[in-house]
C-alpha cells in the first residue's frame, strides 16, 4: 500500500546493503585501523623522546649556559650570584641522579636518552669547572685532570665497545658523587673551615678520579683481549 513496488524495495535495500557491507568488510579486514594504527605507532615512537628521563636530560642541557651566566655575574665573584649558581648546578646534579634511574626503571631508554644523556653530565661539569679555573679559584691542572679523565675514558668505552661494554663501577659513581659535591663547593664563596674542607673534599675527588679512571683502562684492557680471543677461537672452530 506504500506505493512502492517491491522489486524496486527490494532493488533499494540491495543497493543500501552493499555499502554497509563495504563499510563493514573495510574495518573487518583492518584496512583503515591497520593505517590509523601505522599512524599511532608512529605517533607513540615520535612522543617516546618526550619522555620525564629525557626532560630532565633537556633541562639539565639548558642549565649550562644559565649556569655560567649566574656563576660570571657581576665579575664572578658576588657571593649571591654564586649563590644562585650553586642551586642551578645542584638541580642539574639532582637531575642527573634520578633521569637515569627513571629511564630504566620505567623502561624510557632512547637513543636520544644515550647520547644526551652523558653530554649533560660532563658539560655541567665542565662548565663549573673552567668557570672556577678562569676565576681563580680552582687550579687549571685539577680541571685539566678530571675532564681530561671524562672524556678519554668516554673515547675508551666507545674504541672498545665492539668486544662488550665497561660497566659503571661503585668507586665511578662515588667519584661521580665526590666531584659533585667538591665543585658544589668551589661554587658558593666559602670561608673559613669550609674553605679548607672543601679543598680537602676536591683532593679525595681527584684521587678517585685518577683512580677509577685508571681501573676502566684496565677493564678495558681486559675486554679487548678476551674479545680478541674468542674472536680467534672461533675462527679456529669455523676452520676445524
Amino acid at each position: 500500500m506504500t506505493g512502492v513496488p517491491a522489486s524496486a524495495a527490494n532493488g533499494s535495500s540491495k543497493a543500501g546493503a552493499p555499502k554497509t557491507d563495504g563499510t563493514d568488510a573495510e574495518a573487518a579486514s583492518g584496512t583503515k585501523p591497520a593505517r590509523g594504527g601505522k599512524i599511532a605507532a608512529a605517533a607513540v615512537d615520535q612522543a617516546s623522546v618526550w619522555n620525564i628521563a629525557n626532560l630532565l636530560t633537556m633541562l639539565r642541557l639548558l642549565l649550562v649556559p644559565a649556569f655560567v651566566a649566574l656563576m660570571l655575574a657581576d665579575g664572578g665573584y658576588d657571593p649571591a650570584w654564586r649563590s644562585v649558581a650553586w642551586a642551578a648546578f645542584a638541580v642539574a646534579m639532582i637531575t642527573d641522579l634520578f633521569d637515569g634511574h627513571l629511564a630504566r626503571t620505567y623502561d624510557l631508554v632512547t637513543d636520544f636518552g644515550k647520547i644526551a644523556d652523558p653530554i649533560a653530565d660532563k658539560a655541567i661539569m665542565g662548565a663549573a669547572l673552567i668557570c672556577l679555573s678562569s676565576l681563580g679559584d680552582l687550579p687549571w691542572w685539577v680541571t685539566i685532570v678530571i675532564l681530561g679523565r671524562e672524556l678519554g675514558i668516554t673515547l675508551l668505552r666507545f674504541l672498545v665497545i665492539r668486544y662488550g661494554v665497561i660497566p659503571a663501577s661503585r668507586g665511578g659513581k662515588l667519584k661521580t658523587l665526590t666531584q659533585g659535591v667538591a665543585v658544589g663547593m668551589y661554587v658558593l664563596a666559602l670561608t673559613g673551615w669550609l674553605a679548607t674542607l672543601r679543598f680537602w673534599v676536591m683532593a679525595v675527588a681527584v684521587v678517585l678520579t685518577v683512580v677509577t679512571g685508571l681501573d676502566y683502562v684496565r677493564q678495558a684492557i681486559v675486554l679487548r683481549r678476551r674479545g680478541i680471543a674468542e674472536r680467534r677461537a672461533a675462527l679456529e672452530e669455523a676452520e676445524a
